[in-house]
């Protein structure tokens, strides 16, 4: 069984930039391929970006120049880097871990593992 436990979320200005990070353990981190979702009030859990497990990355069309996924499988991390942030990117982030290493997973089912959540609030 792995477990996920992100970190670095917060209070953040609109305009400014965020750091989340993503720790797994009880699994072999290197062979998972992880994502990233979020979740606002009252909406559906959307994809923000994924990596496999070769450093493959895709991201959304909303975040696409704004965020930087990457993975360190010595430290059994995966991180979230978003600048330029937006009201609308308010949301519970998740992190995610996938049993196919090399396929990029965009919806909630093709995923096996999640984190608890880290909050992210964008201020005016």
């Amino acid at each position: 069984q792995v477990q996920l436990v992100e970190s670095g979320g917060g209070l953040v200005q609109a305009g400014g930039s965020l750091s989340l990070s993503c720790t797994a353990s009880g699994g072999t981190f290197s062979t998972y391929s992880m994502g990233w979702f979020r979740q606002a009030p009252g909406k559906e859990r959307e994809f923000v970006g994924a990596v496999t497990g070769g450093g493959i990355i895709y991201n959304r069309d909303s975040v696409k120049g704004r965020s930087t996924i990457s993975r360190d499988n010595a430290k059994n991390t995966v991180y979230l880097h978003m600048i330029s942030l937006k009201i609308e990117d308010t949301a519970a982030y998740y992190c995610a871990a996938r049993r196919r290493l090399s396929v990029i997973g965009i919806a909630t089912p093709d995923y096996d593992y999640w984190g608890q959540g880290t909050q992210v609030t964008v201020s005016s």
